[in-house]
């Protein structure tokens, strides 16, 4: 099992965020602008881990390389059910510099545009503050 999915299974803030490059570009199933920075993309995960109910990946690939990953989850937001993958890339030093998420059915991305949305003013504020 990926170290990023034990941390995210134990809902571990800190050794998620350990795992994040300073320069990391978290881009979101439901924003068309990518967020750059390990602050704000450790406040977004944060607030994911807020919104998702029971959250499980069940699958995971990787590449030949070692530096690509697709973690796949299944969740509920707002009592509708999600599919989705995080796809991760590492840099040199084993960290995450990319990191984008995909989620399926529409229903389901605009109950978690919803959720998050309403976790914005808090995701901002501890971006600022950490």
């Amino acid at each position: 099992m990926h170290p990023f999915r034990q941390a995210v299974e134990a809902r571990d803030t800190a050794a998620i965020e350990a795992m994040l490059a300073d320069d990391v570009v978290f881009t979101s199933p439901v924003a068309f602008k990518p967020y750059p920075g390990k602050a704000i993309t450790a406040a977004i995960l944060r607030g994911v881990l807020r919104v998702f109910e029971d959250f499980r990946y069940v699958r995971e690939i990787a590449g030949a390389d070692g530096r690509d990953h697709a973690l796949v989850f299944t969740a509920t937001v707002h009592g509708k059910q999600v599919t989705g993958c995080d796809f991760l890339h590492f840099d040199d030093d084993g960290r995450i510099d990319d990191f984008m998420v995909m989620v399926r059915p529409l229903s389901g991305a605009q109950a978690l545009a919803e959720a998050m949305g309403a976790e914005f003013e808090q995701i901002s504020q501890e971006a600022m503050n950490g």
